[in-house]
């Protein structure tokens, strides 16, 4: 009778030790591929950073060789187009920061989410960064093109919507133990990747060209 409670003891033992090393190696296998996941997200951002910060470099240089070069007189004799393109650049210098702070607050609330982690400070910052973005772009919008001002609102609207689906997913979240709240989970999670990672990312590409254009056309 002893022996085989010593048996059936190890048996137990041997099962939960296979347990806690599975689990473990699935926690292990989890860590690197969301750090994989957030490197691959921060080179994504600075490439768009860094072609925005060069489409104003380029726009400063050609606005400053046009000054200096034979063709000064004739834009001098155009004060309206000069004061329609300073009016047009400064609508966009002063929308632009917001839309990627928005970008940006909002895709670390997005990883705080998707990690499990305490979010709720950061979902308060993405959703105060939709609210500034979309009131400045009110205020400037008459002095955006029409092509720009398109592009933000859907790239405002895009994120407003990742960000209630990301709200969604926590509050599904907390009740774990229905199979129908689960899939509406992966639902929602797989929402707010595609409108953040697959769709916003190409409007901001594409926003970034349309300033480009419009900046040094």
């Amino acid at each position: 009778m002893d022996m085989d409670y010593l048996f059936d003891f190890l048996a137990t033992t041997q099962l939960t030790f296979f347990i806690v090393i599975a689990a473990l190696v699935v926690a292990i296998v989890a860590l690197f591929s969301a750090s994989a996941a957030r490197r691959a997200a921060a080179e994504q951002s600075d490439t768009v950073k860094q072609r925005v910060e060069s489409l104003w470099h380029d726009m400063d240089e050609i606005r400053v060789s046009q000054f200096n070069g034979p063709d000064s007189t004739e834009a001098g004799r155009n004060p309206i187009a000069s004061e329609q393109f300073s009016a047009e650049k400064a609508a966009y210098e002063a929308i632009w920061p917001l839309v990627w702070l928005l970008h940006d607050k909002l895709g670390m609330f997005l990883r705080s989410v998707e990690s499990d982690e305490p979010a709720g400070e950061l979902r308060l910052e993405a959703r105060k960064a939709a609210l500034d973005a979309r009131n400045t772009l009110n205020r400037v919008r008459p002095f955006c093109h029409d092509d720009v001002d398109g592009l933000i609102t859907q790239l405002i609207d895009n994120h407003i919507k990742a960000h209630l689906a990301a709200c969604h997913f926590m509050d599904l979240r907390k009740d774990s133990l229905s199979s129908n709240t689960s899939h509406e989970r992966e639902v929602q999670k797989e929402k707010f990747h595609t409108l953040y990672e697959g769709q916003s990312r190409e409007l901001l590409n594409q926003l970034v060209g349309a300033i480009r254009r419009r900046m040094l056309r």
